[in-house]
């Protein structure tokens, strides 16, 4: 299986037949200038429809919550501690509004909000629940050895990619997420410029979330250790190795005065090398 985009294919050919078209592929087939795609299975495409409605359930609970946000501001309040905790849903139970309608409209939004909450923790439970009989368990197991890379990350970012292990080199997967840096040079000249932002979107988003966990120096917290257990110790060593290359990168490229987003692309972008590498190990001891 190829991809159709990414057949060469002539400007100036404007003559479409059956005939034409596999000779045309035979050709490239026999160059190699034919890309293989990776094809999931049905229960692939389950798990992965599942983790995209986890998305959309975020995406409408923050939605939600900037309007609740935005309607508090509007009338004047604004809660300057940590938002969304139960001490915030008792600040909003006290408030007060000059008008009897505002009261509608604030409980209106919360309802929204604890609904949207709770379409999330339900899609939550049932991705815990769609692991136990997935092919790629273990992968997402391995995963979580990672810092910033918790179960629903992990499945989140497996069930997009699929098998890691199909990607010849780490390179591939940075290029293949988009998280490799433009390039335009010529001659003399070598100009490099943004991240190209290709391929797959949601993985590439769970990375850079994962990238923002290496600001802080490298350690082992309890919730971590409780994710490495029963894990192989080449698995663990390869997240701790990880975790210590990234931490003194974080700080690195920190000191030199790069913006945080160029910090934690750059983050990211290492972190998909580590990610390749566990998948490798994880295949190897499963063959």
């Amino acid at each position: 299986m190829v991809a159709p985009s990414l057949i060469p294919r002539k400007p100036g050919d404007r003559i479409k037949t059956d005939r034409r078209d596999a000779i045309n592929l035979a050709k490239l087939h026999r160059a190699g200038e034919l890309t293989a795609v990776w094809v999931p299975d049905q229960a692939h495409e389950a798990v992965r429809d599942l983790v995209r409605a986890r998305l959309a359930a975020v995406r409408t609970l923050r939605q939600a919550r900037q309007q609740l946000s935005g309607f508090l501001l509007r009338h004047g309040h604004h809660y300057n501690r940590p938002a969304w905790t139960l001490m915030h849903r008792r600040w909003l139970a006290g408030l007060t509004f000059e008008h009897a309608i505002h009261y509608i409209v604030l409980e209106d939004c919360i309802a929204a909000v604890e609904a949207a909450t709770a379409r999330r923790d339900h899609l939550e439970v049932h991705i815990k629940a769609a692991l136990s009989d997935w092919s790629l368990r273990p992968v997402v197991n391995a995963l979580q050895a990672l810092r910033g890379l918790a179960l629903v990350a992990a499945a989140t970012l497996v069930a997009e990619l699929g098998d890691i292990t199909r990607f010849d080199n780490p390179r591939q997967l940075m290029a293949y997420l988009g998280l490799v840096p433009s390039e335009h040079s010529s001659g003399q000249t070598r100009r490099q410029g943004g991240i190209t932002k290709a391929g797959n979107n949601t993985a590439r988003r769970m990375l850079i979330e994962a990238a923002w966990s290496y600001r802080f120096p490298a350690r082992i917290s309890r919730e971590l250790l409780l994710r490495q257990e029963g894990l192989t110790k080449p698995i663990r060593e390869t997240a701790w190795k990880a975790q210590e290359r990234l931490c003194q990168r974080y700080r690195k490229l920190a000191r030199a005065s790069k913006p945080p987003t160029v910090v934690t692309a750059a983050i990211a972008r290492e972190l998909a090398g580590f990610v390749w590498a566990i998948a490798k190990q994880v295949q190897a001891a499963n063959t």
